[in-house]
């Protein structure tokens, strides 16, 4: 039984976002399993896959509707479909990346966002000596146009790759110019009220792995 679409959406308010950040694990080991020709999995054998509970996955899935049939376990591509459709990457949403440094280049050739619902579509950088050169199939343009330029490509997701120095005022401009999410690489907190952000920063990660050493 799947929930109505208005049960859907009231009840996706609600949902904890250390459960929602769960979500794309699963969609991306439901999406591995797929690959390598699985059409059933169970929650213990996705759990098995991610290093979580049965029981948390079960519970985590069953927040959205019952996808899941007992003793049969969940269809890979009706569950696969149904996470896609949650996370709202049933579609393909634009990027933009501010920094093209080392981990903006990174970041502008990886060839992963297209297959898992991004598309990166503008790169700029404050550096003189960077604009105009090529990544790929993009130009790197001026960040005094960002503004404008995200505004009138209706851009709503952005990544941050610059020195942490910079990134409140970039973070300010891309909230001037409609972006609603930003991923920051930035080693700083950001203030940006009424915008989503995701923080990552591999020093914060290793200095948690470090505790266990």
């Amino acid at each position: 039984m799947t929930p109505r679409k208005g049960q859907a959406k009231m009840n996706a308010e609600k949902i904890p976002d250390i459960i929602i950040g769960r979500l794309p694990i699963y969609l991306r080991a439901l999406q591995r399993m797929s690959v390598q020709g699985m059409k059933t999995t169970s929650s213990q054998e996705l759990g098995d896959y991610v290093g979580i509970s049965a029981a948390q996955i079960r519970k985590d899935i069953s927040q959205f509707g019952e996808f899941g049939k007992q003793g049969t376990g969940y269809s890979i591509p009706f569950l696969t479909d149904k996470l896609r459709e949650i996370l709202k990457v049933n579609r393909i949403w634009d990027v933009v990346i501010v920094g093209l440094g080392d981990m903006g280049h990174a970041l502008a050739r990886y060839g992963g966002f297209g297959e898992r619902g991004f598309r990166v579509v503008l790169l700029f950088d404050s550096d003189p000596a960077k604009i105009g050169q090529k990544v790929d199939n993009f130009v790197i343009e001026d960040a005094s146009q960002l503004v404008e330029r995200v505004r009138a490509c209706g851009i709503k997701l952005a990544m941050i790759a610059v020195p942490a120095a910079e990134a409140q005022g970039v973070a300010d401009r891309l909230v001037q110019a409609g972006v609603k999410a930003i991923l920051n690489y930035a080693p700083i907190t950001l203030m940006v009220p009424g915008v989503r952000v995701q923080y990552i920063d591999p020093v914060v990660g290793l200095q948690r792995m470090t505790y266990y050493l």
